[in-house]
């Protein structure tokens, strides 16, 4: 499969007794908290390629209802390997990460080898454990669309 050009940032979420939850995943190969993330493959749209690889990485189901957030980022071409950098030609010098939610019902995962464990945080906590700018964007956006009760509409 061909690596698209662009990533997916995923942000599970459920919501118990009027309080709102985050999973956090620990990165097996980084040793850092993130949400789910990978790129796309081929010819998928982003909203499949999240689903894609929120099932992969924690077996969430296809049919959860995802909603599409306006963070977007750039993430630098050079981090990826030599032979997508080529496939996407010399002139591509970042990939767009686009970035998603998942409300999901159940608070158990089945975890890929990607990641060595996960918790479940509220937003503060969620806020001080992550690293990436891009998440902590992410994760702010969700937090006051739930907040306001304008998630839109679930893909």
């Amino acid at each position: 499969m061909a690596r698209a050009k662009f990533q997916v940032l995923v942000i599970p979420y459920i919501i118990q007794n009027n309080q709102v939850k985050y999973a956090m995943f620990l990165r097996a190969d980084m040793n850092i908290w993130q949400f789910i993330a990978g790129g796309g493959e081929d010819s998928e749209t982003p909203i499949e390629a999240a689903k894609r690889e929120s099932n992969e990485e924690a077996n969430i189901d296809y049919n959860m209802p995802y909603y599409p957030l306006d963070t977007c980022c750039s993430i630098p071409a050079e981090i990826f390997n030599i032979a997508d950098r080529k496939r996407w030609g010399e002139n591509c010098f970042v990939i767009t990460e686009f970035s998603f939610a998942v409300n999901v019902k159940d608070e158990k995962f089945n975890l890929s080898n990607e990641h060595t464990k996960y918790n479940w945080v509220d937003y503060e906590s969620a806020m001080k454990l992550l690293k990436y700018d891009s998440n902590k964007t992410a994760l702010y956006e969700l937090n006051e669309r739930i907040k306001k009760g304008i998630l839109g509409e679930a893909k």
